[in-house]
């Protein structure tokens, strides 16, 4: 039972600076266009669907920090990933690069596709 609680504690993201958002939620946010949408997958998930304007920055390649602090740190940032494991851990990482406007996709694009909500493809 420790364990879980652990597990549990690791996937998610207490900070204060991050925001979890449902499909529903994340949408509407997206149709402002000063946000910045970051798709944290690799780029073999990114290619087989992905939310509208999204931007890929794997959250495991070795630049991942360098090509987020190309992004505009005012600006408000909208993250996700497959199930929201790595989102959530990504969040951790653009809080440390000085973001403070922070907002990961509740179960990541499976949640989303789950909703019916619409991806596109390379």
């Amino acid at each position: 039972m420790l364990l879980s609680v652990f597990v549990f504690n690791c996937q998610t993201t207490t900070n204060k600076k991050v925001t979890r958002l449902t499909p529903e939620e994340f949408q509407s946010s997206l149709n402002n266009n000063s946000v910045q949408l970051i798709d944290v997958r690799k780029p073999s998930e990114y290619v087989t669907g992905y939310i509208p304007n999204a931007v890929n920055i794997d959250f495991l390649s070795d630049d991942f920090t360098s090509n987020i602090d190309k992004l505009n740190k005012q600006k408000p940032v909208y993250i996700y990933c497959r199930s929201g494991k790595r989102s959530g851990k990504s969040a951790i990482e653009f809080e440390k690069a000085g973001f403070t406007k922070i907002y990961d996709l509740e179960g990541g694009i499976l949640n989303w596709m789950s909703k019916g909500l619409p991806i596109e493809s390379k």
